[in-house]
């Protein structure tokens, strides 16, 4: 367990298939220029996330509710920590606007974790996923969740707005959470996937995991069997990059075919979908893997 939480030590350096693609380009610096205007933000910002030169030039991005102050403290996540912000009453109707003006087929909302809430945000969920369909007839969204306390009504109320895809990331193994995730719960992640699936069957369910934070292969393997007991369908496995030297430390970088290998691991197990690779994120790609999903299930 040692080395795993915060620390000095010089980091390694990453391999060549972890480097990011260029953030600088004219039509990245326009697409911040928009979400600027409209006070909005993108987790592939906030996260520091490696694919954000390749889906914003794609004029893609994952939209980030609640605010841009995560209420907890997780040390593998670069998303800002402290006092979250007030609320923006027209946040729903901004990210339906800026939707439609990108002409997006397939919107992905996430958000950063409010315990300071009662309802922990579920209602601004709501409320954007409305927007977005109201103004975009039939798009498609896909929600990436915190936890809500584990308060399924706030769950449920999510559900009501009908997203097509439900992901609830579980992040990393059980035995690191308390070290990676204070705050969270590996249990509670689960029981929230698998009310999605109970009362929401129709609705696609989605995790991941990033690895190389000193887990073992074997507990990999055991949270993918978890996962797909819970009745999760598609799950995303990528490489944790340490955002500064405040964060926890990358124990070690997984090769490209130790990615290939777990996802004919995750597919041969019963997962219907498993995108895997070095610089796969939950986001990354999503309306291409919701098309695909949706294409198998005609077969």
């Amino acid at each position: 367990m040692q080395g795993v939480v915060k620390n000095s030590i010089k980091p390694k350096p990453r391999p060549g298939f972890v480097r990011a693609k260029s953030r600088f380009r004219p039509e990245i610096v326009f697409l911040r220029a928009q979400l600027r205007k409209l006070h909005l933000r993108t987790v592939c910002e906030s996260a520091h996330c490696p694919n954000l030169g390749e889906c914003f030039a794609r004029k893609i991005a994952t939209f980030m509710i609640l605010g841009n102050v995560c209420a907890r403290n997780c040390s593998f996540c670069a998303v800002k920590k402290g006092k979250p912000e007030p609320l923006d009453p027209k946040e729903p109707e901004h990210i339906a606007q800026i939707a439609k003006e990108l002409a997006l087929k397939h919107i992905v909302i996430t958000s950063v974790t409010r315990d300071d809430l009662f309802d922990q945000g579920a209602e601004q969920f709501y409320k954007t996923i409305v927007c977005v369909k109201t103004a975009l007839p039939g798009s498609t969204v896909e929600v990436l969740t915190p936890d809500f306390q584990g308060r399924m009504e706030s769950v449920e109320r999510v559900l009501e707005s009908k997203p097509e895809v439900f992901n609830h990331n579980v992040e990393t193994v059980s035995r690191l959470y308390a070290l990676v995730r204070p705050g969270a719960d590996y249990n509670r992640s689960l029981s929230i996937i698998s009310f999605v699936k109970r009362n929401a069957p129709e609705i696609i369910t989605k995790s991941g995991l990033m690895l190389g934070m000193g887990e073992e292969k074997e507990e990999v393997v055991k949270v993918m069997e978890d996962l797909v007991e819970v009745g999760c369908e598609v799950l995303t496995l990528g490489q944790y990059l340490a955002p500064s030297r405040t964060h926890c430390r990358v124990r070690r970088y997984y090769l490209p075919e130790e990615f290939d290998a777990l996802k004919e691991t995750g597919l041969k197990m019963g997962f219907k979908q498993v995108f895997s690779g070095p610089l796969v994120r939950s986001s990354f790609q999503a309306e291409e893997l919701y098309l695909e999903f949706k294409q198998g299930e005609k077969r």
